[in-house]
């Protein structure tokens, strides 16, 4: 019999490379680079992104069942427990908040990624947050462009995350963090946890899971060619500035799985691009335009000369590239 809800202890991780459920490691991640440095791959149950994982974050794992959220809508239950955690996160002393659709930022940076999935009427939820980081590993370990790796564009991938060490100017008490992580959660569902041990037969149950996890087969279990989601780019020069874009591409579902602008540009408020790849990420090819247009409207913004179309362009002008084009 499931618990009403439960939690289990919190994480921290030796460096590794987490894939999302349904994705193949070969599109998302540098093997090579993982292999020379020592970083082990692995898959999760719950979908989203490829992350890169090291003793400077925290993860943690809520074990729900349906009735206790009351929906199925994972949209929903991510606002909900991203709001909690947010909170949690703010009692440190920065101003969190949930950013759609399942990431906690810190002033348009984000500072926390969830994710969840259903097995029956038990709901697993999943969070990291950035305790201390350093991107310019995160992205070797990804599967990114020779450009996303240049000094200006690692330096613009910081203003886009951030970690509690770098808001808070010293290193933040883990045990502290985690104590609020809970009493956010309790708080939440109106329950007190306790700590427990595994019984007897979910221990057999654990040890035949992890067997199974460390198997190739599950690390490989989605095994697709990288020409099938090659990465395009492009620059382009409008009247507001240079403008680069670089878009991860599945060619099969002609779908913008990740878009990442950089340029020589000037936004306000500083979010706004962080936003507005948010948006993009998983979008339809023939959605790209109302998508865009409807990120902009009614927004409080300013780009000086660029407009909506501006990105609008630049994104079908990387589209036009050779589908076979590889990064390095």
């Amino acid at each position: 019999v499931m618990p009403a809800c439960s939690i289990s202890a919190m994480s921290r991780f030796m460096p590794s490379a987490l894939l999302g459920y349904h994705q193949s490691a070969e599109q998302e991640l540098n093997l090579q680079y993982c292999d020379a440095h020592q970083i082990t791959v692995q898959r999760r149950i719950t979908g989203g992104g490829a992350i890169y994982f090291d003793e400077g974050q925290l993860g943690w794992e809520l074990y729900l069942h349906r009735r206790d959220v009351a929906t199925a809508d994972m949209q929903a239950i991510s606002r909900r427990l991203c709001h909690a955690a947010a909170t949690a996160i703010s009692a440190l002393g920065v101003d969190a908040r949930f950013r759609p659709r399942n990431d906690i930022e810190v002033d348009g940076r984000k500072i926390s990624g969830t994710g969840g999935a259903f097995d029956g009427d038990a709901l697993l939820f999943q969070g990291t947050l950035l305790l201390e980081f350093d991107v310019e590993k995160m992205l070797r370990v990804l599967r990114i462009s020779a450009e996303q790796l240049s000094d200006k564009a690692i330096a613009s991938a910081r203003e886009r995350v951030t970690s509690l060490s770098e808001l808070l100017g010293r290193k933040p008490d883990s045990g502290l963090v985690k104590r609020y992580l809970i009493e956010a959660f309790e708080s939440d569902f109106g329950v007190e946890f306790s700590e427990g041990e595994l019984t007897l037969s979910e221990h057999k149950r654990f040890e035949t899971a992890l067997r199974e996890i460390d198997h190739p087969d599950w690390i490989n279990l989605v095994a697709r060619p990288v020409a099938a989601r090659p990465i395009l780019e492009a620059q382009q020069k409008f009247a507001g500035g240079v403008l680069r874009v670089s878009v991860t591409f599945d060619v099969p579902a002609q779908t913008l799985r990740q878009v990442w602008f950089t340029g020589d540009m000037f936004v306000s408020p500083r979010r706004l691009i962080a936003d507005l790849e948010a948006a993009l990420k998983d979008t339809p090819v023939d959605r790209l335009e109302s998508r865009v247009r409807g990120f902009f409207h009614g927004r409080q913004h300013d780009t000086l000369a660029l407009v909506p179309d501006d990105f609008i362009s630049v994104v079908r002008l990387a589209l036009k590239q050779p589908v076979t084009a590889q990064n390095p």
